[in-house]
């Protein structure tokens, strides 16, 4: 299964698909978005994504005890405060699109209404992201498939029949591009909840490409997933954790997130295909196994004994799997110890 995304590709055949969160790390400067995105590309990530939305879309002005955060990084905010210090002001996103495609890299959002929709749809972005939070608003994520354009989604709160419904709904409007992501939603995660083997799990229980939203803090979990079959990475990026922000704690730096690129590119060819042939290496490295050598003198005549034959290094001689027909059989003719037993040797 594969997908054209801008001028990258997803799916099967394909490097994975890196795409670097802006989320609200930007702190409210247009400056340091555009930062972001050159150091994202300077970094390797294929993409740039996003979050579009406004408090007033998310949530509403209230402090009572169902808009309070507790027990988060984020404790004692309201949603409301959270999110008017988070968001990303959508005079920047035509700005920001274009810088990011000049550098190379596909632009794309959540978005968390309809009418971030219709907005990222005059932007013509060529990919939908849908965050945990909102894989059980069906009719939202029903309004992002009938855009036909191709979606992914994160699973961080999701039951298994949430994803069910989410997938289904997504089909009925005739879009199969569908990219599913494990994702836990603690922030920062612990790395024991990552459960990266549902990585595959959702790949062919769903039918569809899947990856990895990462929030733990580090690169192992990211380049863990690659090798179980991930075919797209996310991952919070910021220039520098000791700016501060909500997403600060779970976020990697440039340099960091370089290496989180170089370990996935490397796991990548590490993975390879399913090959039982030798390498021009791997055949020269077979000169040093082992095989049938004299390890003393022998006489023609002499019979060849566990005494005066040898499985050893190197691998210029007979293969051990014949010392047994060997052994007991007359030499045709004197031997040097050290010589490379052959059938011409034996009668």
């Amino acid at each position: 299964m594969e997908f054209k995304i801008g001028n990258k590709y997803i799916g099967d055949g394909h490097p994975v698909f890196i795409v670097a969160e802006m989320s609200c790390n930007h702190l409210q400067r247009f400056e340091y978005a555009v930062e972001i995105i050159k150091k994202a590309k300077e970094a390797g990530a294929d993409a740039i994504k996003l979050q579009t939305y406004t408090p007033d879309t998310m949530t509403i002005d209230c402090n009572n005890q169902y808009f309070t955060l507790e027990g988060t990084i984020w404790a004692g905010k309201s949603l409301y405060q959270l999110y008017k210090e988070a968001y990303t002001p959508w005079e920047w996103h035509p700005k920001l699109k274009k810088i990011a495609e000049d550098e190379g890299l596909v632009f794309f959002s959540t978005p968390f209404d309809k009418t971030a929709v219709d907005f990222l749809e005059d932007l013509n972005v060529p990919i939908y992201k849908v965050a945990s939070f909102e894989i059980t608003d069906i009719p939202l994520i029903e309004y992002i498939a009938s855009k036909r354009k191709p979606i992914i989604l994160s699973t961080g709160i999701a039951t298994l029949s949430d994803i069910e419904l989410a997938v289904s709904t997504i089909r009925n409007q005739g879009n199969n591009q569908i990219v599913l992501l494990k994702c836990t939603s603690s922030y920062p995660a612990p790395i024991e909840e990552a459960n990266l083997r549902t990585i595959p799990n959702l790949a062919e229980t769903f039918r569809v490409i899947s990856g990895l939203s990462d929030h733990t803090e580090g690169i192992a979990v990211p380049a863990g997933a690659v090798a179980l079959g991930a075919k797209v990475i996310e991952k919070h990026f910021t220039l520098d954790r000791s700016l501060g922000g909500p997403d600060a704690k779970f976020s990697l730096e440039p340099d960091e997130f370089a290496e989180m690129v170089k370990a996935v590119r490397n796991i990548e060819k590490a993975l390879g295909q399913i090959s039982y042939e030798l390498t021009e290496k791997m055949k020269k490295g077979r000169e040093f196994s082992r095989s049938l050598f004299v390890v003393k003198d022998i006489r023609a005549g002499d019979i060849f004994t566990e005494e005066n034959v040898k499985s050893i290094r190197p691998g210029m001689g007979l293969s051990p799997k014949y010392l047994k027909k060997v052994l007991g059989r007359k030499s045709r003719k004197d031997i040097k110890r050290g010589t490379p037993l052959n059938w011409d040797f034996i009668d």
